[in-house]
């Protein structure tokens, strides 16, 4: 989840897999993992983003893609390098500040995430701005904070998101939680293990500072959630994969995955430090009481190039895969990114519904998979400026 600050008080052709499936990533005569290769892309925007980390894909085959750094929201036709920009930067109805991410619902409707403004913004078909609600929330039930900040929406339109409440605490696992916005009830579907933390709190009443952040590289878990409101968690200690059923919380467990871990020397300390760009650098939770009124805002950026990296403390290897959210395919497939020496290419495990190894996919240096569409494969390349490159692939 990279650094989190608490502020209190305040295309182509497709290599298929051979019969019997494929290698989990052993090295080939020419040093690259064996596997799927992605291939050429179909379709690339040359026009380059600062973060992009969801596209949401159209019956007619165009996309939205929200920018939280570059400030903008674009609808984007791939195939004739097109893109129409919707709203404006500002507080207004029809405007956002650091939009997000964005996730179809049902009826051909979409669920835009400002960070900026601190609220969910429903868009229509034609992509009208509509209802908005903050994304803190009080479970009625509970009467505890959410922050609803969606890692996954699936086809009901219901929203899941991790339990960061108690973060500042110390606990080492947080919940996975749902909410039904239409009906309001939130469900706990389960546990996920989080990165180890330290904790730093400076002055004291209602001017209190809590810093809260993750030990680079040390194991945790990660989650996503299938179309149909299935969670998939994968789980750090001997990596495996939980299927938990949306409806009834039945869990299927798939076998231990084996991997050779790889030592963090300075160039994979120098590596986690800029792969920190891909998602916008740090992540901040700001909690301000003024005259009364509690307002939460969440925010990307703020990390630095030149960070003191022999200021962390470090484990000894990597763990088996990332901890960021888990993409699952339209196929119900999750896509788990492995982690591997500093300058290899990208590679991700692909498993089945069963918590089996379907196959691997490399996707090749500097590029990472961000969303699916109908058949389709959605991935940014990072340019030689560090800048985010939106391609399409035709889905393995």
């Amino acid at each position: 989840m990279g650094e989190v600050a608490v502020k209190l008080g305040v295309g182509a052709a497709v290599i298929a897999c051979a019969l019997g499936g494929c290698d989990r990533g052993a090295p080939g005569a020419d040093g690259q993992p064996d596997g799927v290769q992605l291939g050429e892309p179909e379709a690339v925007y040359p026009e380059p983003f600062a973060v992009v980390s969801t596209v949401r894909e159209f019956e007619d085959g165009r996309v939205l893609v929200a920018d939280p750094l570059g400030q903008v929201l674009v609808r984007l036709d791939l195939d004739a390098g097109t893109a129409d920009t919707i709203g404006a930067v500002g507080e207004g109805p029809d405007e956002y500040r650091q939009p997000d991410a964005v996730w179809p619902l049902p009826g051909g409707r979409t669920l835009l995430v400002d960070l900026g403004n601190g609220r969910l913004t429903e868009l229509s078909p034609e992509l009208r701005f509509g209802e908005t609600r903050p994304y803190a929330m009080v479970d009625p039930e509970q009467g505890t904070l959410l922050m609803v900040l969606p890692q996954a929406v699936d086809d009901r339109g219901r929203l899941y998101f991790p339990d960061i409440g108690g973060m500042g605490g110390g606990a080492d696992s947080a919940g996975i939680l749902r909410i039904d916005l239409e009906t309001g009830v939130v469900d706990s579907l389960g546990l996920f293990k989080m990165p180890d933390m330290t904790r730093r709190e400076t002055g004291d009443g209602g001017n209190r500072n809590v810093q809260v952040s993750a030990i680079p590289l040390s194991p945790a878990d990660a989650w996503g959630v299938s179309r149909d409101g299935q969670v998939v968690v994968a789980r750090s200690g001997d990596y495996h994969l939980d299927w938990i059923g949306g409806e009834d919380g039945s869990v299927t467990s798939g076998p231990a995955v084996p991997y050779d871990p790889v030592a963090i020397g300075r160039a994979e300390r120098e590596e986690w430090r800029d792969a920190r760009s891909e998602v916008g650098g740090g992540f901040g939770i700001e909690q301000m009481n003024v005259n009364g009124v509690l307002t939460i805002r969440a925010s990307r950026g703020g990390t630095s190039d030149d960070d003191d990296l022999d200021r962390y403390a470090w484990p000894e290897v990597k763990p088996a895969f990332y901890s960021r959210p888990v993409p699952v395919d339209g196929r119900g497939r999750a896509w788990i990114r492995r982690h591997r020496e500093a300058g290899e290419a990208t590679v991700y495990d692909v498993f089945d519904g069963s918590g089996e190894v379907e196959m691997t996919v490399v996707v090749g240096e500097g590029r990472r998979v961000v969303s699916f569409g109908d058949g389709k494969l959605y991935a940014v390349r990072m340019d030689e400026y560090g800048l985010q490159v939106l391609e399409r692939y035709a889905l393995p």
